[in-house]
């Protein structure tokens, strides 16, 4: 298991920390991705992945997964701190919707507000990865080269 505490932080224009994510990069609104960026990467990162999970979506599987992915991103380099709004570059992971790509926040109706986890990674190597993959299978993969990581937690509910 990797543990990797960072002084790396992630920063959004669209909101911030613990603010309202605007319906704009939801579900009910365009669905497209917020920009994001990061300072402070360990001094040895090669590459980077975004991850934006829902640990509160009321979902758990068979194989211990929980809650809803929304966005996996990477083949990102090294030397790229910034992603800008509704962003087509890197390599895109398959979210929870089965879909490739951003997949922005849309609680059930009437679940109340969730929180949503917009994760940095920061990994010492880079690691060539095939399209398609789930959080899972990305975090299982990286792990060895995991170096850093931090995250930018935003807010949405449903009315």
């Amino acid at each position: 298991m990797g543990f990797a505490p960072s002084v790396m932080q992630l920063k959004s224009d669209a909101f911030e920390q613990d603010g309202l994510i605007p319906s704009k990069f939801t579900g009910e609104g365009a669905d497209v991705s917020p920009s994001l960026s990061w300072t402070d990467p360990p001094q040895d990162a090669k590459a980077f992945a975004i991850i934006c999970h829902d640990p509160d979506a009321p979902l758990v599987t068979g194989d211990g997964t929980y809650g809803f992915v929304h966005w996996v991103l990477y083949n990102i380099p090294g030397n790229v701190t910034r992603l800008d709004e509704d962003t087509k570059q890197y390599t895109n992971g398959r979210n929870d919707s089965g879909q490739t790509g951003y997949n922005g926040p849309m609680p059930p109706n009437g679940h109340g507000l969730h929180s949503y986890y917009f994760w940095v990674l920061a990994l010492k190597e880079p690691v060539e990865l095939e399209a398609g993959l789930t959080m899972w299978q990305l975090l299982k993969k990286i792990e060895p080269q995991l170096i850093g990581m931090n995250r930018l937690v935003g807010r949405y509910m449903r009315d």
